[in-house]
């Protein structure tokens, strides 16, 4: 339990020893409990908090810090203003540090050998290679309302998964022009190369509303399904999903 969510990674390597394995994902852990402690917004001295309270400038901040405020800034920009760090009022780049931090796991266990692997941070997932058997990873999406069954099942060997919804944590995702919780969308998955841009562009559409559908159908390299409030199911042509399952009462159809 890191970032307050439960974190798995799963390594697979005919060509390392399992102790060098263990080694490189003990490592990763270190890396979300570096970004937990520089980012958390409940820790009174992680830099998100002194730079919320002003016992931190930003120029003094660490190298990530910086990177993380540009590119949500970037972000903002991107989604003409829904995916917003300041959406509640003070400085909370929560939407974009954890994708942003699985992705980098990621890299860093590929960039030591380990090509097969997934590595899911509640429920912002990165996979690579192939899984069990030598297939593909396959990625099942909650159900909003009929636990445990899945809407959605990806399958991939390469690919960012993240879902934004409102069944876990409740009203959380707000609406920043007007500062209120939004509940139209009640689950987005967006797929694509990068984990962290996902994670944004996810909580991006859920804060747009039914406008969100639109949004997200325009996007270029990245793929999503959605599902509102009144069950409607939707997703993008290309969405790499192997078996949706249809919502109940609800029709299943493309952007």
């Amino acid at each position: 339990m890191i970032m307050g969510t439960a974190i798995t990674i799963d390594v697979r390597s005919a060509d390392l020893p399992e102790s060098t394995l263990g080694t490189h994902v003990e490592a990763a852990f270190t890396w979300f409990r570096e970004v937990d402690a520089r980012f958390s917004t409940y820790k009174a001295d992680s830099e998100v908090s002194r730079l919320r309270s002003g016992k931190l400038r930003i120029d003094a901040a660490s190298d990530d810090t910086r990177y993380i405020l540009d590119r949500c800034e970037e972000l903002r920009a991107a989604t003409n203003g829904y995916f917003d760090a300041y959406a509640g009022g003070v400085l909370d780049p929560s939407g974009l540090v954890k994708g942003w931090s699985v992705q980098e796991a990621s890299d860093r266990l590929r960039a030591a050998g380990i090509d097969d692997h997934f590595v899911n941070a509640g429920g912002d997932i990165r996979v690579r290679g192939t899984g069990p058997d030598d297939q593909p990873w396959r990625i099942g999406i909650a159900h909003p309302w009929e636990r445990p069954k899945v809407a959605w099942v990806v399958q991939a060997t390469d690919l960012a998964i993240a879902t934004s919804g409102i069944y876990e944590r409740g009203l959380h995702v707000l609406d920043p022009f007007t500062g209120t919780p939004v509940d139209a969308l009640t689950s987005v998955t967006v797929t694509g190369p990068d984990l962290g841009t996902a994670d944004a562009y996810a909580t991006a559409a859920m804060a747009m509303g039914l406008r969100g559908l639109d949004w997200l159908a325009a996007l270029d390299g990245y793929e999503s399904a959605a599902i509102t409030r009144d069950r409607q199911a939707y997703r993008s042509s290309a969405f790499p999903s192997v078996a949706p399952i249809p919502i109940p009462d609800s029709d299943m159809r493309p952007y």
